[in-house]
């Protein structure tokens, strides 16, 4: 059984199961769904966002909630209660999101760096696609022990870290003027 913080369901983002998140992306996504069809004087984000936080606390028969399915509720919410515009501007946004960099690093493999970044790169894409805009990767030491061994020279861990530093920064910014802003960072 999952322990849930607050009686949330964990969210699944991409392949990421987050619990103990706050509650603020939902205002934003509210926010900007009111924004994109010109209602800058929606009233009502936060009595929405209370009873969604309600359904999830309460009602909500699921341990692990995908994301997406949460969005189609709320839609569906908003189209029931005569916002349909609100509804159709929608777009699913997820909380912060840590994902360890162990998991990739035991996936790919001792020696097999290129095969890290691939693996990471697909799970940075996948997070997107599912609404991810702040990611935080942890475990930063214990992956390069998982990649290139715990005796690995200073030198090797600095330049693996620049490396990932590197990496990482070519997703900051979008590639096209509708893709969403991501926000990464490393603990070192």
């Amino acid at each position: 059984m999952i322990c849930l913080a607050g009686n949330l369901p964990a969210l699944q983002i991409g392949h990421q199961h987050v619990t103990g998140y706050p509650t603020d992306w939902i205002d934003e996504a509210l926010s900007r769904a009111a924004h994109a069809c010109n209602r800058n004087d929606f009233p009502f984000i936060s009595d929405i966002r209370d009873g969604i936080i309600h359904y999830l606390e309460n009602r909500c028969p699921l341990q692990v909630l995908p994301i997406e399915n949460l969005f189609e509720r709320m839609q569906a919410m908003l189209r029931k209660i005569g916002c349909p515009a609100i509804a159709d501007h929608l777009s699913p946004l997820a909380p912060p999101i840590t994902l360890s960099l162990v998991g990739p690093a035991i996936q790919a493999g001792k020696g097999l760096e290129p095969q890290f970044f691939h693996l990471l790169d697909q799970e940075i894409k996948l997070l997107k696609a599912s609404g991810a805009e702040s990611i935080r990767f942890s475990d930063l030491n214990e992956a390069i022990d998982f990649l290139r061994g715990p005796q690995t020279t200073k030198s090797i861990r600095i330049k693996l870290k620049n490396d990932l530093i590197n990496f990482l920064k070519q997703y900051e910014q979008p590639t096209h003027p509708t893709q969403r802003t991501v926000h990464l960072t490393l603990d070192l």
